[in-house]
């Protein structure tokens, strides 16, 4: 069907109302608040006003669940005159039962990605189990496990990757593909980087020419893995790999001397110098290769959930997540040689999740009550300067601007439609998978992680366009979405109000609704097109697909 180009006008946003939020706040939104007020004040900026309810509603909800919120969901909230109705909504998002299970598979996605990969378990050939990744991952958010002990067992973990085989153990996925890869230098380089901040990879063959790191202390991080293989499972009477199993098992170094396991590697001059396993801190675990006597990624664990990058990780990536940038940039890049925008704040914010048993869910209250996760989305002439896209470092004096995430979108657009995903959980993530790998390309990079594109390619804007998602969001069947709003006896301005609403969290504008009558006239009063036409429009709108 053809379909007016009227994508363009739908991009307004409406005036952010004034956020009041009357009760007692906790002690760690006020700080926040505070750090970030007083960064407003030394570079002379005034902040955004506050977003208003609508456009804060679907900002949540889409960083808490992964996906907009329903028409109904909308209203209830804009309906509510409770004045603390903000801080109600997130603590709903987080402990309501019938959310549980959308904020356990949202985090898992999230995590999914950071640990393995969008491409991870996706080769044939690989021993990583994707749905063994997400079912660990999933239970864990579902039941509130704290960050600390999750960081434990991913580094920890021994088992098998697929589930429903003997000893599984979906945490092993993490390191299923990466143990065995150049004697664990993919598995050095990850753990150290996504749990403490530390861009390691560099230091394999050189110093670091910028930070602390040095040769010799990337192999010595490197030891704790060398007890670590990755055995390959098959398929019964075939070579086809079925699933991999992660064991520890007795190392006798590389001089072959189990009781003194060294290990060698080669300075840039071809001398050969000796590490054993000593963590960042210079904490030091015996040099026995026999796990009888130590075993060395649990003791890397150990030492792991004591040290203050951990901490600083956390907050930061989580900040990231809900704010558009973190403390720094890159993200995953802690100390000296890369300062903090607001160093003391991730101080503290790292100390009080210690404090507060590593409650994820804690540390995202803090964050979407805080000041700048209620600012408006639209700069103004007091705050233009505050632009990150430029170099600066951010000042959080307006909510960034981003685009979803590809699997939000893929949720957004089922609960905006109301075609809502069908079959088992598994067949669920099948399609949603599908849907996915025709919508994000991914380059894997010398990090073993991953550089994806989600940007208005050709391939992608026609599945925007015509793809069989979007036809489902658009049918006029009894029963959809649509079909409902036409049913339904209201006018049309009523009708409008809640198609905007459902796609974009506010009302059309005068424009909007003088574009709908003009398009009802030209298809020659036929609601239903009409409907179908503006719906299509705001789907494809980088209104809709934006996080704002």
């Amino acid at each position: 069907m053809f379909r007016p180009l009227i994508i363009s006008s739908l991009l307004l946003l409406m005036p952010a109302v004034v956020f009041a939020q009357t009760a007692a706040i906790p002690p760690q939104v006020a700080a926040i608040n505070k750090a970030i007020e007083q960064t407003w004040t030394d570079y002379e900026i005034r902040p955004s006003p506050d977003a208003d309810d609508a456009q804060w509603c679907r900002r949540v909800y889409l960083d808490v669940l992964g996906r907009i919120p329903s028409y109904e969901e909308l209203t209830e909230f804009l309906g509510s005159r409770d004045r603390n109705k903000r801080r109600e909504l997130v603590q709903t998002l987080l402990h309501d039962d019938k959310y549980t299970e959308e904020y356990a598979r949202n985090w898992a996605t999230i995590w999914t990605n950071v640990l393995i990969g969008r491409s991870g378990g996706t080769d044939r050939r690989s021993m990583t189990s994707r749905d063994g990744m997400q079912k660990y991952l999933r239970d864990s958010f579902a039941q509130n496990k704290s960050y600390n002990q999750m960081v434990y067992e991913l580094v920890s973990a021994t088992g098998s990757t697929k589930p429903g085989t003997e000893n599984f153990n979906g945490a092993v996925n993490f390191l299923a593909d990466k143990v065995n890869e150049e004697k664990g230098v993919l598995a050095t380089s990850s753990v150290s980087r996504i749990f403490l901040g530390q861009q390691v990879q560099c230091t394999q063959c050189h110093n670091h020419p910028f930070n602390q790191w040095k040769q010799q202390k990337f192999w010595e991080f490197n030891a704790f893995f060398r007890q670590s293989r990755m055995l390959r499972r098959y398929v019964d009477g075939t070579r086809d790999i079925d699933h991999g199993e992660l064991v520890n098992e007795d190392y006798a170094g590389e001089a072959g001397d189990p009781e003194d396991a060294m290990i060698f590697y080669e300075l840039r001059n071809g001398l050969t110098k000796v590490a054993y396993p000593v963590f960042i801190d210079g904490g030091e675990i015996p040099a026995s290769g026999f796990v009888s006597d130590v075993n060395r990624r649990e003791e890397l664990a150990k030492m792991m959930l004591d040290n203050e990058f951990l901490d600083k990780m956390f907050v930061n990536r989580m900040w990231g997540h809900f704010l558009g940038y973190g403390f720094t940039k890159p993200i995953d890049d802690l100390g000296p040689h890369n300062p903090s925008s607001h160093p003391e704040l991730l101080q503290y914010l790292g100390e009080q999740v210690r404090q507060h048993s590593y409650d994820p869910k804690q540390l995202i209250e803090w964050i979407t009550l805080s000041r700048p996760y209620q600012l408006s989305s639209q700069m103004t002439s007091n705050n233009e300067l505050d632009d990150p896209t430029l170099g600066e470092s951010p000042k959080f004096s307006h909510f960034y601007l981003r685009q979803m995430q590809a699997e939000d979108l893929y949720q957004s657009l089922l609960t905006a439609s109301g075609a809502s995903a069908k079959g088992s959980y598994e067949k669920q993530e099948q399609a949603r998978r599908k849907w996915l790998s025709q919508f994000v390309v991914a380059f894997g990079t010398d990090e073993g992680d991953e550089a994806t594109t989600f940007n208005g390619s050709i391939p992608q804007a026609l599945m925007m366009f015509n793809g069989d998602l979007i036809k489902q969001a658009t049918a006029i069947d009894k029963g959809s979405f649509l079909g409902d709003i036409r049913a339904e006896d209201e006018r049309l301005r009523a009708k409008l109000d809640k198609l905007f609403l459902t796609g974009v969290a506010r009302r059309p504008t005068r424009n909007e609704q003088t574009m709908a009558t003009k398009l009802l006239a030209a298809r020659g009063g036929d609601e239903a097109a009409m409907l179908q036409d503006m719906w299509w429009a705001l789907l494809n709108s980088n209104e809709f697909i934006m996080q704002h």
